[in-house]
């Protein structure tokens, strides 16, 4: 089970009561084009969500320390696409999406920090590898104050049918030692 903690988050394994915070949060028309799903049409299909997608072990809500409140989710998914010399267990691909409410305020570079952390030091994994449509300057925001470096950028069809530009990043671990140990991540 993933184990994450920062001084303002909690991420924490999804629970099926969480279907309702979920739904006002992946409701909202602009948060699912960015990651390639359609907005949430019902409770109900958040539920169905938190059961076949966020279940996954490397997956986890992002919750406020103070508050408890639902912020978003990130994770780690087996995937080879970028590096196919490693194993998919020896890189993964994150992936992370953020309430709208909390756009902004840092909240997802501190989750994605935290969850490179546990990748390279407790999973042992040598690359992790995320992308976004080239359009969604919010998250290349994140990735670059994450330290990734940019690998290529190709045509991609999500599973809603929509055609981007995807822009794919990649950090081994050794860039990312070198990179956390010049940053202080508060």
């Amino acid at each position: 089970m993933i184990t994450l903690k920062t001084w303002r988050l909690l991420p924490a394994p999804w629970r099926e009561e969480d279907a309702e915070a979920l739904y006002a949060l992946a409701s909202d028309p602009e948060i699912g084009p960015m990651c390639g799903w359609e907005p949430h049409g019902s409770v109900e299909e958040s539920r169905e969500v938190i059961r076949d997608v966020f279940s996954a072990p490397e997956v986890c809500a992002i919750l406020s320390r103070e508050s408890g409140a639902l912020l978003g989710a990130v994770g780690l998914q087996p995937s080879s696409e970028i590096f196919p010399e490693l194993s998919a267990t020896e890189q993964r691909e994150m992936g992370y999406w953020l309430g709208r409410p909390y756009w902004g305020h840092g909240v997802m570079t501190e989750a994605a920090t935290e969850l490179l952390r546990f990748g390279f030091e407790t999973l042992g994994l040598e690359a992790v590898w995320c992308s976004h449509y080239d359009w969604n300057s919010r998250s290349r925001r994140v990735i670059e104050k994450c330290g990734f470096r940019y690998q290529f950028t190709k045509e991609t069809t999500n599973v809603i049918g929509m055609t981007n530009k995807t822009v794919f990043y990649a950090l081994k671990k050794e860039e990312w030692l070198a990179f956390s140990g010049e940053k202080e991540f508060a």
